[in-house]
């Protein structure tokens, strides 16, 4: 017998919350999660909390970051946690203080995951640290397995504090969000999970500082070098992705969810300062520039400014983009119009938008300025997990569009990451 976890007459009882009709129960407390991969375990954290009224909240843990996830209930002797973000769920079967089950996102095969109750490590712990990872490090990756020459340079900063360390790793597309970890000896693990791509990455320190290691995923493993460098730094993320010669305008249509055509030259958007923000309900950088956007425009929107968000997603269907970028608007309360704009692909999305010379990352944000032209293009988006480069990037933004409202120029480039 199915039944949603807020239609049951739950109690809580020594921090458990019974679900009523079903033989199973979920403690309040803390867990320590594991994927069970071809490339080994992946572990991640979360916590369980039962309100008043018995419904329960889970919070996906990485480093700072707390995911809250709702809607947790029970289906005939499971425990079905949805992340609705990416259409993916963790189904789970209760013994003792060992849950068992899968994790599946969309109509991906599953993932074997278990999870122990009353667990807050990540990793096993191990001798005391005899390294450290704290610092600016230029980092290697290799993105085809079969060729060494084939690396995304990036940039790795990290935080250690005794065996614990956090961190991010910036890259010219996005940022790696928020890895957790723990430093033993001369070796490093830190892993993510906040909804999406589970991952670990691992390594040595050598003698001479540099750093050797991987990235593991669900598919597979990547090799990752890497050397300290306080002076490491991205390309310029305002100069990569440019208007082709002859143009200073963007010009497009698409529709809107409802499937009405929608134009930047509406009269919505004349004489108004207009973000427009290339992005897929499905990129976990799109989501945190969606959890900035939503609650800035709602603040902003008075005073001249609209944005648009012009969305490309995994079918190029607009009743599938309507279920899939309604998970992302509901979650944020976005007020701003988003539009479908096609497939989740880079060179769609550069066909779709021919006055630009390439798309090279989801997301791309556009400014425009009160009379329509292009004003500034940033590549990727530097978000929250990143701690003092998303600082710098929000004041950034908000110069820009202070300066453009005034009608004032601003520089096409600000600098790099």
């Amino acid at each position: 017998m199915k039944a949603t976890l807020g239609a049951l007459t739950g109690t809580l009882l020594m921090g458990t919350v019974a679900l009523a009709q079903t033989p199973v129960s979920l403690p309040a407390g803390q867990y320590r999660g594991e994927f069970q991969t071809s490339s080994g375990a992946i572990p991640f954290n979360f916590e369980v909390q039962v309100k008043n009224n018995a419904a329960v909240t889970v919070y996906l843990l990485n480093a700072n970051e707390r995911e809250e996830l709702t809607g947790t209930h029970a289906e005939g002797d499971s425990i079905v946690i949805p992340i609705p973000l990416y259409d993916a769920s963790l189904r789970f079967k209760r013994s003792g203080q060992l849950l068992t089950g899968i994790y599946r996102a969309g109509q991906g095969r599953p993932i074997p995951v278990t999870a122990a109750y009353g667990r807050s490590d990540r990793f096993e712990k191990g001798a005391a640290p005899t390294v450290s990872l704290t610092g600016k490090w230029e980092i290697g990756i290799q993105r085809n397995p079969n060729d060494p020459n084939d690396v995304n340079q990036t940039v790795g900063v990290f935080t250690q504090t005794g065996s614990r360390v956090t961190g991010t790793i910036l890259t010219t597309t996005g940022d790696y969000r928020y890895l957790d970890g723990q430093v033993t000896g001369n070796e490093f693990r830190l892993s993510a999970f906040s909804g999406s791509s589970p991952s670990v990455f691992q390594g040595t320190i050598q003698p001479d500082g540099s750093l050797t290691g991987t990235f593991r995923y669900i598919r597979g493993t990547i090799p990752v070098t890497g050397k300290k460098n306080d002076g490491a730094k991205l390309p310029d993320l305002y100069s990569l992705t440019q208007l082709k010669p002859g143009y200073n305008q963007l010009a497009f249509t698409f529709p809107d969810l409802t499937g009405k055509p929608v134009s930047l030259t509406d009269a919505k958007y004349k004489d108004k300062v207009v973000v427009v923000t290339i992005l897929g309900s499905w990129c976990p950088n799109c989501i945190d520039e969606a959890a900035f956007l939503a609650p800035w425009y709602k603040a902003n929107r008075q005073r001249g400014v609209e944005i648009i968000g012009l969305a490309f997603e995994r079918k190029n269907d607009l009743a599938f983009a309507r279920t899939a970028l309604s998970r992302l608007i509901n979650r944020f309360d976005v007020q701003y119009d988003i539009l479908f704009a096609g497939l989740a692909d880079k060179k769609a999305a550069s066909d779709a938008l021919p006055a630009l010379n390439r798309v090279l990352a989801f997301p791309t944000t556009i400014i425009l300025d009160r009379q329509g032209k292009v004003a500034q293009i940033h590549t990727g988006y530097t978000g929250p997990a990143t701690g003092s480069y998303y600082d710098a990037y929000v004041a950034e933004f908000n110069q820009t569009i202070d300066k453009l409202l005034k009608n004032e120029p601003v520089p096409a480039a600000t600098g790099g990451r």
